[in-house]
C-alpha cells in the first residue's frame, strides 16, 4: 500500500454530501390507494424536476410522487456536484453522433442550465450554486496537443463561444498542479452546486406547489388499468392517467428498456477543510471544476467550505449488472485515489479525507440519455445520463413532459430524442466487452492515447465505455 493510503485512516464509508445534520425527515409511506393526473416514479432529480416542472406547466395538475427509499439517496445524492448544461455528455460526444443537430442541442442545453439557475433563485433552492465553468486539463503532452486542436475544431465549428485555451503557464495560474501542461476553460458551460441540497430544496419546492410526495415506497408492478395505468407499491396503489418514470439505474417498470442500461461504479473521495495556507498553495481563486483528459479520468471541485471532492478513474462494471449496497465501498480505489490525488497536490501532503464513498451510475451505449414511451403513451421514461445528469435531467424530465402531453415540441423533435442507443447484450458478452474495452482505454493512456483495434472498431460503431 501506498504512503498516502494513511490519509484515508479516518475517511467515514458515507457519501459526503448526504453526511448533513439538516438533512430532511422523510415523507410518510404510501398506505391505501391513491388517485391523480401524473405518477412519478423516483425520487431523483429525474423525477423532482419532472414533478416539479409538471406543477408549474399546470398548477392544477395532481401530482404523486413515489420514491422506494428517500429522496435523493442515490446517485443525486452523492454525485460530484457538476451541473453541466451539455445534454450530449460532452460535446466531442454530442458532435459525433449528432453533427447536424449540434448547435441546436448546445443551444438547448445552455438554456437548460440557465433554467436551473433561475429555478434555484425563484424556489430558493439553497443548493450552493457557483456558475464557475468547468477546465478541462491536459496531463500528458499529447493531450496538451489534442486539447489545442479540439479549441481549434471548435473555433472553426462556431463552437468555441465562452472556451478559453490554457497553455501550462495559463492553466497552472488557475490551479497550481505540476501535473498540469494545457486546459480547456468552459466560463460558462458548467456550475458546481452541493447535489444533496439541491435534491432536498427540489423536494421542498414539490410540496409547496402541491405534490403529495411517498417515501420508503417502492413501485412494485406497472400495469394498465381503464384509460390510465396502476402502480402496485407495499401498503397501496396508484392509479394514474400518466406515469413518468426517472428511475435510472434501477430496474425499470417497463422491461425491455432495461437492456439499454447498466450499472458502472463510481467512487469519491472528499479531503478536510482547507486552510488558508493550503489553499493559497494550490491557487484555485475561481473555483472551477476540474476534469483531466485521460480516458480513465478524474474530476474534482471545491466545495462550498473549501474540501477537495476527488473522484473518478475507476469504472467498475460488476458481472450480470447487479446493483448491489456492497459495491458501494471499495477501499482499493480509495488508496488509488488517494496516491492520484497526492500526485496532482504534492503540496497538499498531511491533508486527511473524511469521506470515502461510491455507487452506481447507469450507463448506457451512446453515454447520453435515452428517451420513450410505453402503453400507447401513456407512460414516459428518461435514463442512460452516464453520470452528466445533474443538468440534463432537467432536460429529460421536461421531454417526459412533452411525450406524455403528445407534443411535438422542439425537444421531441431531436434525433437524439426520438432514436434509442444499441442495447447491451446478454451476459457474458456484456461483461467481456466491457472489460475488453476498459483495458484498451487504460492502454491507449499509457501509449500516447493510441487506440487499438478494438477501441476503433468500437468508435466505428459508436459504442464504448466511459465514466
Amino acid at each position: 500500500m501506498s504512503r498516502w493510503t494513511k490519509a484515508l485512516s479516518e475517511a467515514q464509508p458515507v457519501p459526503y454530501w448526504l453526511d448533513d445534520p439538516n438533512r430532511p425527515h422523510p415523507e410518510p409511506a404510501l398506505t391505501g390507494a391513491e388517485t391523480c393526473d401524473l405518477l412519478v416514479v423516483g425520487g431523483g432529480y429525474s423525477g423532482l424536476w419532472t414533478a416539479l416542472n409538471a406543477k408549474e406547466r399546470d398548477p392544477g395538475r395532481d401530482v404523486v410522487l413515489l420514491e422506494g427509499r428517500e429522496v435523493g439517496w442515490a446517485a443525486s445524492g452523492r454525485n460530484g456536484g457538476f451541473c453541466a448544461a451539455s445534454l450530449t455528455h460532452g460535446l466531442p460526444n454530442g458532435l459525433t453522433r449528432w453533427p447536424d443537430e449540434i448547435h441546436r442541442l448546445q443551444e438547448l442545453g445552455a438554456r437548460n442550465l440557465d433554467e436551473i439557475e433561475k429555478a434555484v433563485a425563484r424556489h430558493d433552492l439553497d443548493c450552493e450554486f457557483e456558475r464557475t465553468g468547468e477546465i478541462d486539463v491536459a496531463t500528458e503532452p499529447y493531450q496538451a496537443r489534442e486539447l489545442r486542436d479540439w479549441y481549434e475544431e471548435l473555433q472553426e465549428k462556431g463552437l468555441a463561444d465562452g472556451v478559453e485555451f490554457l497553455d501550462a503557464d495559463a492553466v497552472r495560474e488557475q490551479v497550481a498542479s505540476p501535473t498540469f501542461e494545457a486546459g480547456l476553460w468552459d466560463r460558462r458551460g458548467v456550475a458546481m452546486l452541493n447535489p444533496a441540497k439541491l435534491v432536498w430544496g427540489l423536494k421542498r419546492a414539490c410540496l409547496r406547489l402541491g405534490v403529495r410526495i411517498y417515501e420508503h415506497t417502492p413501485a412494485l408492478t406497472l400495469k394498465a388499468y381503464g384509460a390510465g395505468m396502476a402502480v402496485r407499491t407495499p401498503y397501496g396503489s396508484v392509479r394514474a392517467r400518466k406515469v413518468a418514470l426517472g428511475t435510472n439505474i434501477f430496474p425499470n417498470l417497463v422491461k425491455r428498456v432495461r437492456a439499454y442500461t447498466v450499472p458502472v461504479y463510481d467512487y469519491a473521495l472528499m479531503t478536510e477543510p482547507l486552510s488558508e495556507q493550503q489553499l493559497a498553495s494550490i491557487g484555485w481563486k475561481n473555483r472551477q471544476g476540474l476534469g483531466d483528459s485521460a480516458n480513465q479520468f478524474h474530476y474534482f471541485r471545491l466545495s462550498a467550505d473549501n474540501r477537495v471532492l476527488w473522484g473518478g478513474y475507476d469504472a467498475v462494471y460488476p458481472y450480470g449488472g447487479r446493483v448491489r449496497a456492497e459495491y458501494d465501498d471499495r477501499p482499493e480505489t480509495y488508496a488509488k485515489l488517494a496516491g492520484h490525488f497526492f500526485t496532482c497536490f504534492p503540496q497538499l501532503e498531511g491533508v486527511r479525507f473524511t469521506h470515502a464513498w461510491g455507487g452506481a451510475i447507469d450507463t448506457c451505449s451512446r453515454f447520453s440519455a435515452f428517451y420513450g414511451t410505453a402503453h400507447h403513451g401513456k407512460v414516459a421514461y428518461a435514463a442512460g445520463y452516464t453520470g452528466l445528469g445533474v443538468g440534463a435531467t432537467r432536460f429529460g424530465a421536461d421531454v417526459m413532459l412533452d411525450l406524455l402531453a403528445g407534443e411535438s415540441t422542439e425537444r421531441t423533435s431531436l434525433e437524439m430524442v426520438r432514436k434509442k442507443p444499441l442495447p447491451f447484450p446478454p451476459e457474458p458478452f456484456a461483461w467481456t466487452g466491457i472489460a475488453l474495452t476498459k483495458w484498451s482505454l487504460a492502454r491507449a493512456d499509457a501509449h500516447g492515447g493510441r487506440r487499438n483495434l478494438w477501441l476503433r472498431t468500437m468508435d466505428r460503431f459508436g459504442l464504448g465505455f466511459d465514466s
